[in-house]
């Protein structure tokens, strides 16, 4: 299965934080799992550091990567996709994920219940 991680999951996960649920790591753990990591994570991280809205540690990433996660770029196809998605949600971030997800058959790793409203598959 494919998993891609929100970013309060992709954090949660790095830090070994309780909120994350037993159930998403038990996916995020399970080997036959390919882990994306999406560049969307990675800017909403950049920006919320920088209005301090946030502090991540510095090495999140690099964690990532190091546990297997593989990076997910945007598309031309995902941000096509963005277009013809009803606005259930507001976040510019948690859109382009819920378009990522839809064009790779992907899970998302979240714990915000307001995406199924779009039809994608969410692990929690």
């Amino acid at each position: 299965m494919n998993l891609l991680l929100d970013t309060h999951a992709a954090l949660w996960f790095v830090a070994a934080d309780p909120r994350l649920s037993e159930g998403a790591l038990a996916h995020l753990r399970d080997a036959s799992n390919r882990i994306l990591i999406s560049v969307v994570v990675v800017w909403e991280v950049a920006v919320k550091r920088s209005l301090g809205k946030l502090d991540a540690p510095e090495k999140y990433l690099s964690l990532l990567l190091g546990a297997g996660a593989q990076a997910l770029a945007v598309s031309i196809e995902h941000a096509v996709a963005v277009e013809g998605l009803p606005w259930h949600h507001r976040d510019p971030f948690d859109r382009m994920l819920v378009a990522q997800a839809s064009v790779e058959g992907a899970a998302i790793v979240s714990r915000d219940e307001a995406l199924r409203a779009y039809g994608v598959s969410l692990v929690w």
